[in-house]
């Protein structure tokens, strides 16, 4: 397998943006943001948050790219966060502190090894959930197995949005999904567009503030949908994609 390509010389170490989708989740920025050590970009898409995220992401990481959209979606955010990003890797997570910034490295060196899309996985050695509840569970394993069935693949953890991928593979993903499909939209396009996939142990966390935005049954249909829509749909890459359009900003976050 080939080794990333930079934007510096041939060998130089891969740059890494880190996208993370917020939504009132300003408690759990305080304790992520710091933690972001060892990326060369953070790029926070805030679907205009009441309780100041935005603001105080900007005020925690001056460095940091902060886009406001309004509230469409967690994949609505990312295709924004991943049109905004310029590092050679792109790293996505959740910002409610269920992800552990420490695992960053060990997605970017697979990435750096000739991988174009690494998937975190809680079934792995070393991986785990203290999130998971018995019908998430239940509702994960028979999705991942409706997967690989209808891809040929092998996936053991299809609904787990811990990620990094090669930016210059992002055409090919083709994404259109604006809610928490779009994991699965991710996993399911990359295997239809021949990407070189990697799964690496993760543990994930309790959410450390507020109250999850999933909706296990509406959701659970959504990923159904969206995996068997994409089976029947080729991926056409910059035909199918739908941009995500940066939106205005207010006073004091970059648009």
């Amino acid at each position: 397998m080939n080794a990333i390509e930079t934007t510096a010389h041939p060998g130089a170490r891969p740059t890494v943006t880190a996208v993370v989708p917020t939504l009132n989740e300003a408690d759990n920025l305080r304790w992520l943001l710091p933690r972001l050590h060892g990326v060369d970009e953070v790029v926070i898409v805030d679907g205009e948050s009441g309780d100041g995220s935005a603001e105080l992401a900007a005020a925690l990481r001056p460095d940091a790219v902060v886009l406001s959209r309004p509230p469409r979606g967690k994949g609505d955010a990312l295709r924004a966060g991943f049109a905004a990003a310029s590092g050679d890797v792109i790293v996505m997570l959740d910002a409610d502190g269920s992800m552990d910034p420490a695992e960053i490295p060990a997605f970017v060196a697979l990435v750096a090894r000739g991988f174009d899309f690494v998937k975190g996985t809680r079934y792995a050695c070393g991986g785990g959930s203290r999130d998971l509840t018995l019908l998430r569970r239940a509702g994960n394993r028979w999705l991942t197995r409706a997967a690989n069935v209808l891809y040929r693949a092998g996936w053991t953890d299809l609904c787990y949005g811990y990620v990094a991928l090669r930016r210059s593979a992002v055409p090919r993903l083709a994404l259109r999904s604006t809610g928490f499909e779009i994991e699965t939209e991710m996993c399911v396009n990359a295997v239809a567009a021949g990407l070189r996939i990697a799964e690496v142990a993760s543990f994930e966390g309790d959410r450390l503030f507020g109250e999850s935005h999933l909706d296990t049954w509406r959701d659970g249909w959504r990923v159904l949908r969206t995996m068997v829509g994409s089976r029947l749909r080729p991926v056409r890459a910059g035909r199918d994609a739908v941009e995500a359009p940066p939106v205005p900003s207010p006073a004091g976050v970059a648009a």
